[in-house]
């Protein structure tokens, strides 16, 4: 053929991610990872080196296998499997565009179902819980400072982990007005209000982080950016601490998104609208919102109690007053 698997996946990265379609960091890094995990998939099964595959290898058959590999060797979830197979078929999207001598090829793989699977309830925490993860961070030490701090922003605020750390001093705006600028999902710009304490603990960290506008807001040891992975640790681990405490901790599998759902949820059992919810959060549609009214027992409870119980004859209500009376014939 005129142009290779390698360079069509150059040229893909390249031209199509980055120029045309500017996708995020964050996109091209996940698409990054599908590839590499199907080459090091390859070289085990085809005893090829990356360089050398073909498209002709990449037949349905076996990126069937492939996908099988996923779930069933590295035991990943059918979401997981589902966003590697994206990235695959986004890839011969633009193969069948570039190398029409590939369309049924192309058509086959592109024809590949996502997989179904459980949607199961959000897990959030409630107030007496982040109060307890908020208590577990050390504020005597300048780790525990930063944490405590990078905590109340994030289940206040709602941010993405990716937009946490991309945070730089410059994006918060403190005093009147006082909000968070961040860059988020698809590439949209949103600026979300702090509250009060949030603003107060902001102010001590930032006189004490003295960090010129562009660096890092929540900085390593070393100075630097803080990595997802760190954020993933430092939540475990104050999870863990504070779990002593509040027993309801143990029962919970709680990630940095987690919190962001717990912002979510404290707005929407204040009677905030799901419009804003999704507004405030960042949210490409507001049926994406829906996720909270399903895990909300409290509303659930609300609508269980406006029904009448089983085993009761329904009535009809007669006032057993004169005044009661007169006011129900208006």
């Amino acid at each position: 053929m005129a142009t290779g698997l390698p360079s069509l996946l150059q040229a893909f990265f390249t031209d199509r991610l980055i120029r045309q379609q500017r996708a995020s960091p964050n996109t091209v890094a996940g698409y990054r990872d599908s590839f590499r995990l199907l080459f090091r998939f390859a070289k085990e099964r085809l005893s090829k080196a990356p360089s050398n595959l073909t498209i002709e290898d990449l037949n349905v058959s076996f990126i069937g296998d492939f996908l099988d590999h996923l779930e069933n060797r590295r035991k990943n979830s059918a979401r997981t499997r589902n966003i590697r197979l994206a990235a695959i078929h986004s890839f011969f999207q633009y193969v069948a565009f570039e190398e029409p001598a590939h369309a049924l090829q192309c058509q086959r793989i592109l024809a590949m179902p996502a997989k179904r699977h459980e949607r199961r309830p959000i897990e959030f925490l409630n107030r007496e819980e982040i109060d307890a993860v908020l208590e577990a961070a050390d504020f005597s030490t300048w780790i525990g400072r930063r944490d405590r701090t990078l905590l109340l922003l994030t289940v206040q605020t709602g941010l993405r982990v990716s937009e946490l750390i991309s945070l730089t001093c410059q994006d918060v705006v403190l005093g009147t007005g006082a909000h968070v600028h961040c860059l988020g999902k698809g590439r949209k710009h949103r600026c979300t209000p702090l509250r009060p304490e949030t603003v107060k603990m902001l102010e001590a960290w930032m006189r004490e982080r003295h960090g010129r506008p562009d660096e890092p807001l929540f900085a390593s040891i070393r100075g630097g950016k803080l990595s997802r992975d760190a954020v993933e640790r430092l939540v475990e681990k104050y999870i863990s601490i504070a779990a002593e405490k509040c027993q309801s901790l143990k029962r919970k599998n709680v990630s940095p998104h987690a919190l962001r759902h717990s912002a979510a949820m404290d707005l929407l059992q204040n009677g905030v609208d799901r419009t804003v919810i999704a507004l405030w959060l960042g949210h490409e549609s507001v049926e994406t919102t829906q996720i909270y009214l399903h895990a909300d027992m409290r509303l659930k409870e609300k609508a269980l109690s406006r029904t009448p119980p089983l085993g009761v004859k329904p009535g009809r209500y007669r006032p057993d007053d004169q005044l009661l009376t007169f006011l129900e014939g208006l």
